[in-house]
C-alpha cells in the first residue's frame, strides 16, 4: 500500500510539521482539527459550541477533498478542555453525525494548541 498525503487549502492548513490527513488503502486518518477558519487560520468567534462546528465543517471539508465524507467516518476522537462542555458538544456533533454514528472517544486535556475548546480527529473510508 502507497501513503497519500491529504492536503487542501480549504481547511486550516497545518500549524506543525505534519499532515492534514494521510490516506492508506481505503482509509483517511485525519490530523487533529482545530476550530480555524481557513482563510484566515484565526480562531471562530464565540463558544464551545461555535468551536465544534467550525472544527466538523473544517473536517467535512478535509474529508471530502479526499473523495470521502462524515458519513463515510469509523471513529472520532474528541478532546476537550473541560468535560462540563459534553452536553453541548454533543449537541452540535449530533447535527452531523445524524445516523450510522461512528465510534467515539471523548476526553478532556489539560491544554489544546491555541488555547482552543475542542480538538477532534476522524478515521474515516473511501
Amino acid at each position: 500500500m502507497t501513503k497519500e498525503i491529504i492536503s487542501t487549502t480549504n481547511a486550516p492548513a497545518a500549524i506543525g510539521p505534519y499532515s492534514q490527513a494521510v490516506k492508506l488503502g481505503n482509509l483517511i486518518y485525519s490530523s487533529g482539527m482545530l476550530p480555524l477558519i481557513p482563510a484566515t487560520m484565526q480562531i471562530v468567534e464565540g463558544d464551545v459550541q461555535s468551536q465544534t462546528a467550525q472544527v466538523l465543517e473544517n473536517l467535512k471539508t478535509l474529508l471530502e477533498s479526499a473523495q470521502s465524507s462524515l458519513d463515510k467516518v469509523v471513529k472520532t476522537t474528541v478532546f476537550i478542555k473541560d468535560m462540563n462542555d459534553f452536553p453541548k458538544i454533543n449537541e452540535v456533533y449530533s447535527r452531523y453525525f445524524t445516523q450510522n454514528q461512528p465510534a467515539r472517544s471523548c476526553v478532556e486535556v489539560a491544554r489544546l494548541p491555541k488555547d482552543v475548546l475542542i480538538e477532534i480527529e476522524v478515521i474515516a473510508f473511501v
